[in-house]
Protein backbone atom coordinates (compact mmCIF):
# COMPACT_ATOMS: atom_id res chain seq x y z
CA UNK A 1 0.00 0.00 0.00
CA UNK A 2 1.31 3.62 -0.62
CA UNK A 3 0.41 6.20 1.36
CA UNK A 4 -0.02 9.95 0.25
CA UNK A 5 0.57 12.50 2.99
CA UNK A 6 -2.76 14.55 2.92
CA UNK A 7 -1.33 18.37 4.57
CA UNK A 8 -4.15 20.74 3.09
CA UNK A 9 -1.56 21.09 0.32
CA UNK A 10 -3.15 20.94 -3.25
CA UNK A 11 -2.27 18.28 -6.20
CA UNK A 12 -2.84 15.21 -3.46
CA UNK A 13 -5.96 13.85 -5.55
CA UNK A 14 -4.16 13.98 -9.20
CA UNK A 15 -0.98 11.66 -7.15
CA UNK A 16 -4.01 9.40 -5.86
CA UNK A 17 -5.54 8.97 -9.59
CA UNK A 18 -2.15 8.81 -11.08
CA UNK A 19 -1.30 5.58 -8.70
CA UNK A 20 -4.73 4.12 -8.69
CA UNK A 21 -4.23 4.00 -12.61
CA UNK A 22 -1.39 1.82 -12.27
CA UNK A 23 -2.81 -0.44 -10.17
CA UNK A 24 -1.23 0.12 -6.87
CA UNK A 25 -3.85 0.33 -3.55
CA UNK A 26 -3.16 3.86 -1.74
CA UNK A 27 -4.41 5.01 0.97
CA UNK A 28 -4.87 9.41 1.77
CA UNK A 29 -4.05 10.20 5.15
CA UNK A 30 -2.21 11.91 7.65
CA UNK A 31 -2.72 9.34 10.52
CA UNK A 32 0.77 8.31 12.12
CA UNK A 33 0.25 4.68 12.40
CA UNK A 34 -1.58 4.12 8.39
CA UNK A 35 1.56 5.94 7.12
CA UNK A 36 4.12 3.66 9.31
CA UNK A 37 2.22 0.47 8.03
CA UNK A 38 2.09 2.09 4.27
CA UNK A 39 4.76 0.36 1.97
CA UNK A 40 5.94 3.52 0.62
CA UNK A 41 4.80 6.95 1.04
CA UNK A 42 4.47 9.82 -0.95
CA UNK A 43 4.61 13.57 -0.20
CA UNK A 44 2.92 16.04 -2.73
CA UNK A 45 2.30 19.55 -2.81
CA UNK A 46 1.97 22.77 -4.68
CA UNK A 47 1.95 26.35 -2.38
CA UNK A 48 3.78 27.94 -0.39
CA UNK A 49 7.05 26.60 1.57
CA UNK A 50 6.26 28.42 4.94
CA UNK A 51 2.69 27.58 5.06
CA UNK A 52 3.19 23.59 4.38
CA UNK A 53 5.81 23.63 7.03
CA UNK A 54 2.99 24.67 9.20
CA UNK A 55 0.93 22.61 8.08
CA UNK A 56 2.77 19.49 8.58
CA UNK A 57 3.94 20.90 11.97
CA UNK A 58 0.17 21.17 12.66
CA UNK A 59 -0.77 17.72 12.01
CA UNK A 60 2.00 16.22 13.62
CA UNK A 61 3.44 15.17 10.60
CA UNK A 62 7.22 16.69 10.78
CA UNK A 63 8.26 13.80 12.92
CA UNK A 64 6.23 11.08 11.08
CA UNK A 65 8.29 11.90 8.30
CA UNK A 66 11.59 12.08 9.71
CA UNK A 67 10.66 8.66 10.88
CA UNK A 68 9.45 7.47 7.84
CA UNK A 69 12.79 8.74 6.14
CA UNK A 70 14.95 6.79 8.83
CA UNK A 71 13.02 3.51 8.70
CA UNK A 72 13.80 2.86 5.06
CA UNK A 73 11.12 2.75 3.30
CA UNK A 74 10.85 4.45 -0.24
CA UNK A 75 10.00 7.80 0.24
CA UNK A 76 8.76 10.03 -2.74
CA UNK A 77 8.82 13.88 -2.35
CA UNK A 78 7.11 15.81 -5.77
CA UNK A 79 7.48 19.62 -6.17
CA UNK A 80 6.69 21.54 -2.93
CA UNK A 81 7.28 18.05 -1.65
CA UNK A 82 11.11 18.36 -2.95
CA UNK A 83 11.63 21.62 -1.35
CA UNK A 84 10.20 20.85 2.04
CA UNK A 85 12.93 17.58 2.24
CA UNK A 86 15.54 20.44 2.58
CA UNK A 87 16.88 22.91 4.81
CA UNK A 88 15.62 26.14 3.96
CA UNK A 89 13.88 28.41 0.89
CA UNK A 90 13.95 31.99 -0.19
CA UNK A 91 10.26 31.61 -0.24
CA UNK A 92 9.91 31.94 3.23
CA UNK A 93 12.91 33.49 5.18
CA UNK A 94 12.96 32.17 8.65
CA UNK A 95 11.17 28.89 7.81
CA UNK A 96 13.22 25.38 8.46
CA UNK A 97 12.46 22.80 6.44
CA UNK A 98 12.44 19.38 7.15
CA UNK A 99 16.51 19.23 6.88
CA UNK A 100 16.17 15.61 5.77
CA UNK A 101 18.13 16.23 2.77
CA UNK A 102 21.10 18.87 2.88
CA UNK A 103 20.48 22.02 0.35
CA UNK A 104 18.35 25.39 0.08
CA UNK A 105 15.60 26.61 -1.93
CA UNK A 106 15.70 29.68 -4.30
CA UNK A 107 13.88 31.87 -6.82
CA UNK A 108 14.30 31.21 -10.02
CA UNK A 109 16.11 34.46 -11.37
CA UNK A 110 14.16 36.75 -13.76
CA UNK A 111 15.97 36.31 -17.48
CA UNK A 112 14.88 37.57 -20.69
CA UNK A 113 12.30 35.67 -22.25
CA UNK A 114 11.52 32.98 -19.29
CA UNK A 115 8.37 33.33 -17.43
CA UNK A 116 8.43 33.29 -13.26
CA UNK A 117 6.64 31.17 -12.28
CA UNK A 118 8.01 28.55 -14.99
CA UNK A 119 5.27 26.67 -16.26
CA UNK A 120 5.90 23.68 -19.12
CA UNK A 121 7.61 20.72 -20.64
CA UNK A 122 11.61 20.91 -19.98
CA UNK A 123 13.87 17.94 -21.30
CA UNK A 124 15.60 16.28 -18.59
CA UNK A 125 19.46 15.56 -18.21
CA UNK A 126 19.62 12.22 -16.47
CA UNK A 127 22.83 11.25 -14.46
CA UNK A 128 22.12 7.75 -15.50
CA UNK A 129 22.04 5.99 -12.32
CA UNK A 130 18.63 7.22 -11.00
CA UNK A 131 16.49 4.23 -9.84
CA UNK A 132 12.96 6.44 -10.52
CA UNK A 133 14.28 6.47 -14.52
CA UNK A 134 14.91 3.69 -15.10
CA UNK A 135 13.98 2.46 -18.87
CA UNK A 136 13.41 5.91 -19.90
CA UNK A 137 15.00 7.56 -22.92
CA UNK A 138 18.29 9.69 -22.32
CA UNK A 139 16.58 13.01 -22.18
CA UNK A 140 12.82 12.60 -21.05
CA UNK A 141 10.29 15.72 -21.08
CA UNK A 142 8.51 16.22 -18.00
CA UNK A 143 5.93 19.06 -16.58
CA UNK A 144 7.07 21.77 -14.34
CA UNK A 145 5.29 24.50 -12.40
CA UNK A 146 7.51 26.23 -10.06
CA UNK A 147 9.08 29.76 -9.06
CA UNK A 148 11.91 28.67 -7.01
CA UNK A 149 14.31 25.44 -7.60
CA UNK A 150 16.96 23.21 -5.40
CA UNK A 151 20.48 23.55 -5.18
CA UNK A 152 21.62 20.49 -3.65
CA UNK A 153 24.38 21.11 -1.39
CA UNK A 154 25.78 17.60 -2.27
CA UNK A 155 25.83 17.40 -6.00
CA UNK A 156 26.25 13.44 -6.14
CA UNK A 157 22.46 12.94 -4.69
CA UNK A 158 21.11 14.71 -7.78
CA UNK A 159 19.72 12.32 -10.67
CA UNK A 160 18.25 14.97 -13.09
CA UNK A 161 18.60 18.28 -14.21
CA UNK A 162 17.08 20.85 -16.12
CA UNK A 163 17.71 23.98 -17.89
CA UNK A 164 15.63 27.31 -17.39
CA UNK A 165 17.44 30.13 -17.06
CA UNK A 166 19.55 28.45 -14.78
CA UNK A 167 21.04 24.76 -13.69
CA UNK A 168 18.16 23.16 -11.84
CA UNK A 169 18.39 20.38 -9.62
CA UNK A 170 15.24 18.97 -10.77
CA UNK A 171 15.41 15.24 -8.76
CA UNK A 172 17.28 13.72 -6.33
CA UNK A 173 18.19 10.35 -4.55
CA UNK A 174 19.88 9.45 -1.34
CA UNK A 175 19.14 6.18 -0.39
CA UNK A 176 15.57 5.53 0.40
CA UNK A 177 14.71 9.21 0.05
CA UNK A 178 13.60 10.12 -3.95
CA UNK A 179 11.71 13.66 -4.45
CA UNK A 180 11.26 15.16 -8.24
CA UNK A 181 10.44 18.77 -8.44
CA UNK A 182 8.70 18.48 -11.63
CA UNK A 183 5.03 16.88 -11.86
CA UNK A 184 5.37 12.98 -13.01
CA UNK A 185 1.76 12.86 -12.29
CA UNK A 186 1.18 15.46 -15.30
CA UNK A 187 3.53 14.14 -17.39
CA UNK A 188 1.66 11.64 -19.47
CA UNK A 189 3.93 8.72 -19.87
CA UNK A 190 6.75 9.39 -19.06
CA UNK A 191 5.48 10.62 -15.59
CA UNK A 192 4.08 7.18 -15.22
CA UNK A 193 6.94 5.44 -15.83
CA UNK A 194 8.54 7.59 -13.16
CA UNK A 195 5.96 6.57 -10.58
CA UNK A 196 5.90 2.79 -11.81
CA UNK A 197 9.75 2.62 -10.79
CA UNK A 198 8.60 4.07 -8.06
CA UNK A 199 6.04 1.76 -6.87
CA UNK A 200 8.30 -0.94 -7.41
CA UNK A 201 11.24 -0.09 -5.52
CA UNK A 202 12.29 -2.63 -3.10
CA UNK A 203 13.08 -1.11 0.45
Amino acid sequence: MIGIIDYDAGNIRSVEKAMKYLGQEVCVTRDRQRLLEADKVILPGVGSFGDAMEHLREYGLVEVIRELAAQGKPFLGICLGLQLLFERSEESPGAEGLGILKGEILRIPDGEGLKVPHIGWNSLNLSGDGRLFGGLEREPYVYFVHSYYLRAEDPQIVKARTEYGVSIDASVEQGNVFACQFHPEKSSRVGLAILKNFAELED
